[in-house]
């Protein structure tokens, strides 16, 4: 057989198989977005059909259900601590793992490609995945999703056709969303491009910093007309590599300056979303400036920034920085910074980002006994800043990560809730403190006491008592939860 009868061949069943689906399906006005297959599709259109076909809407089965396509914890209308679950979430699909991610990794190449997609970062195919990206949110019960400018959108020749497709997109992405979803954060991708190898707002090169701020006025802008509740600025590339070739004074000044232009120019449109920034202690760069809670606190307190933004905390930058997540949560929450939680986590045998799905029931709990004590993280959310494993190549594959993802959440708010609720695990923490409620320690905390005194009070008293920490008695508590 020629390869031409053959080429021929294939095509037929191809064609064949889509047209049976087609005629045994209950709707036969929709197929699903395959590019392999012939259902009426112009590769000059842009596709109008089903791209999840074999996926339902995903509902709440309760804890007894084996249905990998329905949600066992998450009840988005149930009411806990006087809050229904979905505002304490506030969920978000991001747009770059889900739509953008290949499987891709340092050491082999990309081993997913959707039905839907051709290859290419053309308008066209762009316009595909926004379409995508809508169902999926649909289909999934989610009202809000995040994404970098970059990868909604392809770069143009020049600033102002790269700003032009740009629009073209978020002008079908606001079409698209209507009136029920939008953007829980948008951001500029300041990391990817060549232009960028030294960093945006702290880039040695003044034509580089001038672009970025075009950039990112552009994004604040697209994401305020899509009606986005945040705006972030991660510094993939905001560091440095060696301090030998690096003014880090004058780099630091350089980006205060950039935020407190962005600051501004928000203001200037109206805009009126929380300006979000992400700490991250290295890769690519080997130090970051915003290295992790702490570090991004003091920067925003030394340049008087610390009224105009808060912090979005990523549970596996929290571990590349040596932190737990609860540390970085808890960090953020008394500085008063704590805006938004990207939801993930790392692997412990593997020493990079490798953003996985947040699996860990007794994490998810620590997590959310933070957000509780928090009062919740609105305008802020959890955004799934997580992808499949290289291994996963099934589309349903999506839908059950963001599934177990927001059920292992779904637990942990309900674990932390009965925590509170009874009360034991508090009552532990209040008694082991229970000695500064007192006078004197009221006269500590109040700045009142001062070194003389506490010298009269310790020969007072002789050597004090030191009692047990009760950790194994909180861990037990703690695990009585789960």
């Amino acid at each position: 057989m020629t390869s031409t009868k053959a080429g021929k061949l294939l095509l037929f069943f191809l064609c064949f198989n889509v047209i049976f689906h087609t005629v045994i399906s209950e709707d036969p006005h929709t197929c699903p977005a395959d590019l392999d297959g012939d259902c009426g599709f112009d590769d000059s259109a842009e596709w109008e059909g089903e791209f999840f076909p074999g996926i339902p809407k995903i509902k709440y089965e309760g804890p007894k259900s084996k249905n990998p396509l329905a949600y066992k914890w998450y009840n988005p209308n149930e009411e806990i601590l006087g809050k229904n679950m979905k505002d304490w979430m506030r969920f978000s699909v991001a747009f770059w793992h889900t739509f953008r991610g290949t499987g891709g990794d340092p050491f082999g190449a990309a081993t997913k490609m959707w039905p839907w997609e051709d290859g290419s970062n053309s308008l066209a195919m762009a316009k595909r995945r926004m379409r995508a990206n809508f169902e999926f949110l649909e289909k999934l019960g989610v009202d809000r999703w995040c994404f970098h400018d970059r990868d909604i959108a392809p770069d143009g020749e020049t600033l102002e056709e790269t700003n032009a497709n740009l629009d073209e997109i978020v002008a079908l992405a606001k079409e698209l969303q209507g009136t029920k979803i939008r953007p829980l954060w948008g951001t500029a991708q300041l990391f990817m491009h060549p232009r960028y190898m030294h960093g945006g707002a702290t880039s040695p090169e003044i034509g580089v910093y001038a672009y970025a701020a075009a950039q990112v006025k552009k994004a604040i802008e697209v994401t305020h007309y899509l009606g986005g509740e945040n705006y972030v600025f991660w510094g993939g590339r905001e560091g440095y590599q060696t301090l030998l070739n690096t003014d880090m004074e004058r780099e630091l000044d350089h980006m205060a300056r950039f935020f407190e232009a962005a600051v501004a120019y928000k203001k200037k449109i109206g805009f009126t979303g929380t300006l979000l920034i992400e700490p991250k202690p290295q890769e690519p760069t080997k130090h970051q400036y915003d290295w992790d809670a702490a570090t991004a606190a003091n920067f925003l307190r030394k340049y008087g920034l610390i009224g105009e933004f808060k912090l979005n905390i990523e549970c596996n930058h929290a571990t590349l920085s040596g932190h737990s997540c609860h540390h970085e949560l808890e960090t953020a929450r008394i500085n008063g910074l704590l805006g938004n939680i990207d939801a993930n986590t790392g692997d412990p045998q593997v020493g990079w980002d490798t953003d996985q799905f947040l699996m860990d029931v007794n994490e998810a709990t620590l997590v959310m006994l933070s957000v509780i004590k928090n009062g919740g993280l609105s305008p802020g959310g959890f955004n799934f800043d997580a992808k499949l494993r290289r291994e996963s190549t099934d589309v349903e594959d999506l839908f059950i990560a963001h599934i177990a993802g927001m059920d292992t959440l779904a637990r942990g708010l309900r674990n932390a809730a009965k925590l509170l609720e009874d009360g034991s695990l508090t009552e532990l923490v209040r008694k082991r403190y229970q000695s500064f409620d007192s006078e004197l320690g009221a006269q500590i905390e109040a700045g009142k006491a001062d070194f003389e005194l506490l010298e009269k009070k310790a020969m007072e008293w002789g050597e004090p008592t030191v009692p047990s920490g009760k950790q194994e008695l909180a861990e037990m508590i703690f695990q009585s939860a789960m």
